[in-house]
């Protein structure tokens, strides 16, 4: 378990990093189109407790292919506070703010494009 607890530690704060660099260095971007419609894709539910961070892990994609966050998330629930590429992976981290329930989908897309070609739904259950 220590080394589990470590590994959250050293994602909270890389996390926490890339949030600082991404609001200095995107201060002026554009925004991206809205994903379209969504394929079927795996869902799974998540039971936390407000105050606790919430980490997404999906796998990176080759041919320019990247996740998404594809529909809005209910901020009285969940808001994002971080997002890195750890290993072979993206992790997004979450912070659980208030009791309810939120989804989160991504879509997976060429590029900032609207067409998804994958997607995961993740239904979170804050207490």
């Amino acid at each position: 378990m220590k080394g589990r607890h470590r590994f959250i530690v050293l994602l909270a704060v890389a996390a926490g990093a890339t949030v600082a660099l991404a609001t200095v260095a995107g201060a002026h971007t554009a925004a991206a189109p809205p994903v379209g419609p969504l394929p079927s894709g795996s869902t799974s539910t998540i039971q936390t407790q407000a105050g606790q961070l919430v980490a997404f892990a999906l796998p990176h994609r080759p041919s320019g292919r990247v996740w998404r966050i594809a529909r809005g998330i209910d901020s009285k629930v969940l808001v994002q506070v971080g997002e890195a590429d750890v290993g072979a992976n993206v992790v997004l981290v979450f912070t659980a703010k208030g009791k309810g329930t939120a989804t989160v989908s991504f879509g997976l897309t060429r590029g900032e494009t609207a067409k998804a070609y994958e997607a995961r739904r993740f239904i979170v259950k804050v207490q």
